[in-house]
């Protein structure tokens, strides 16, 4: 894939082959994961706009085909790990709709009690291991997570995602060092949208063709065209086989753009509409419902359907967050420590405490 530009997708659907290889069944079902992430994130706009979501949300409409096509390729007892953008990862990984919505609004029945918010969803049980809000922290863990695996002797793969400017911390130059010192079964995966909150890529970056940082680490570099979710689902297929098989990890650039500002209060004046407008020629959403229809693997209707249950999934998940509970003050500790402190809040500490 030597010398593709950003602008990787040049057809208007997903690759033929890749598709071919993906099969129509999960093709359907990566338009339907791809539809109810679009549709959720939109929603989550709209209630953020309206003051019911508070602090930072960064939205992953434009990028959803990496998701899904990289998690498509993972069996359940994989761990997945990512960063602040982290909706997406998410609902494909363990959390409903409903639990993911009501922690955007900090209640007690969101996926972490309303403690994590936006950056920090979480379903350990289901290999979901976070949503991290510091940049690049989370891919030490990851590599953490791949030596365990390999010295409890299970064939386990961890999928470590983040954007294109943790790649400028030392967290992950040592990681990767060590991922393959050791012989680690972890798949990293850099999801490059171009700008790093609202630096471009050459602006920070020496080198932009960042699979070729791989060579610095004697491990296999990939670059992908992250707004195909088939060629997605192979590439990261082929690299997960190759951890399986021989404990090896792999260095994946996916290429992707993202359609909305880097969180809900950037405005986003670092690019122009008009390049926005170019990227969304190849949605990933569109690109698969063009391949799903010229393959007769779905129909007009089919599609149309599954968009709206996609739509009154996410309206019910904002109701459901709407009237759940907000935290009672008297839990305050409760879920952030792995003992209970036993400490309650008082009169003296907290004269303004709600009933």
């Amino acid at each position: 894939m030597d010398g593709v530009g950003h602008k990787l997708h040049q057809e208007d659907r997903c690759d033929d082959d890749a598709a071919d290889k993906l099969g129509a069944e999960r093709m359907r079902e990566a338009f339907k994961q791809m539809a109810n992430i679009r549709r959720f994130e939109e929603r989550a706009a709209r209630e953020y706009a309206a003051g019911r979501i508070s602090g930072f949300c960064h939205l992953y409409i434009g990028q959803e085909a990496v998701a899904v096509g990289a998690l498509m390729a993972t069996r359940t007892s994989d761990n997945v790990i990512t960063a602040y953008r982290d909706h997406g990862h998410a609902l494909i990984r363990g959390c409903t709709a409903r639990a993911t919505m009501a922690e955007l609004f900090g209640k007690v029945t969101g996926a972490a009690k309303g403690r994590g918010g936006s950056m920090h969803m979480f379903a350990a049980e289901h290999g979901f291991h976070g949503g991290h809000g510091i940049v690049g922290a989370h891919i030490p863990l990851a590599t953490g997570m791949g030596w365990a695996a390999k010295y409890q002797q299970r064939d386990d793969v961890t999928l470590c995602f983040f954007g294109e400017g943790a790649l400028n911390q030392g967290a992950f130059y040592e990681s990767l060092n060590l991922a393959s010192l050791w012989k680690l079964p972890v798949v990293y995966i850099v999801e490059n949208n171009k700008y790093a909150m609202g630096t471009a890529l050459e602006r920070a970056s020496a080198l932009t063709e960042l699979w070729k940082k791989a060579e610095g680490f004697a491990m296999p570099g990939v670059l992908l065209d992250g707004m195909d979710v088939a060629r997605t689902w192979l590439a990261v297929d082929q690299a997960i086989a190759l951890a399986r098989a021989e404990a090896r990890p792999t260095f994946i650039e996916a290429r992707c753009y993202r359609f909305r500002g880097h969180s809900m209060s950037d405005p986003a004046k670092y690019r122009t509409q008009q390049e926005v407008e170019d990227f969304k020629n190849v949605d990933p959403i569109q690109l698969c419902r063009a391949s799903l229809l010229f393959k007769g693997w779905a129909t007009e209707a089919e599609l149309d359907a599954w968009d709206e249950e996609a739509s009154e999934a996410a309206a019910d998940a904002a109701s459901f967050a709407k009237d759940s509970p907000q935290p009672r003050l008297e839990d305050v500790s409760k879920y952030v420590y792995a003992d209970e402190t036993g400490w309650s809040p008082d009169e003296a500490t907290f004269p303004h405490k709600r009933d």
